[in-house]
């Protein structure tokens, strides 16, 4: 995957837990990041509703990323991370 608006905005998001708001939902998002970077992934649960977002992110040695999804679409976890809201 080659997407630098996708890395930029995903590198925003805080470690750890926060909330924030996506589509106008509430969401509890978990973020984690290996020491080296080159693991990552992220888990979000709508806090008043079912929906889910959840991905692992393996950040190879030639550069490149792999982005997995967990059940789900890669069209859906982009949109996630590029329009989700975190708190201040």
């Amino acid at each position: 995957m080659e997407n630098a608006e996708f890395d930029t905005a995903f590198e925003k998001l805080p470690d750890g837990y926060s909330e924030g708001t996506y589509e106008g939902r509430r969401f509890g998002l978990i973020v984690r990041r290996s020491k080296d970077g080159r693991r990552n992934s992220l888990f979000a649960r709508e806090l008043a509703g079912t929906d889910i977002v959840s991905f692992n992110l393996y950040r190879v040695t030639s550069g490149k990323t792999s982005l997995k999804p967990c059940e789900m679409s890669a069209g859906k976890v982009v949109a996630f991370v590029l329009d989700v809201s975190p708190d201040a």
